[in-house]
């Protein structure tokens, strides 16, 4: 990983922490972060993430806070958004990937947490 990504990486796994079996991976050649080998999040860029959500998520998100979350071209149409990653609130950030985290686990991992209250 190069110098750059990594402020962006440590807020990430900052706001990941507690989520059951969430690892470090790679994606597009950046880090990522993954729950069972299913995609979570990732370093785009020294500024920016992408975050899996619903489409819905999406939407409500960019309309709310479009300084805050975005995408581009690329990501039009898929269930990921883009976040300013320095600009988001710590609070933010962590909502945003529990609902990814709650997203992606599979159900064996979901109830665990259900059960653990």
């Amino acid at each position: 990983m190069t110098d750059d990504l990594r402020p962006a990486f440590d807020k990430l796994l900052a706001a990941a922490e507690g989520l059951a079996e969430v690892v470090e991976g790679t994606s597009y050649g950046t880090p990522s972060l993954l729950v069972r080998k299913k995609f979570l999040c990732r370093v785009k860029d020294a500024d920016t993430v992408a975050v899996v959500c619903a489409l819905e998520e999406k939407e409500m998100l960019m309309e709310a806070d479009p300084h805050l979350y975005f995408e581009t071209a690329h990501y039009k149409g898929w269930p990921v958004f883009l976040v300013r990653i320095h600009d988001i609130p710590a609070d933010q950030l962590r909502t945003r990937l529990e609902h990814a985290w709650l997203r992606q686990a599979p159900k064996s991992l979901l109830k665990a947490r259900q059960a653990a209250g």
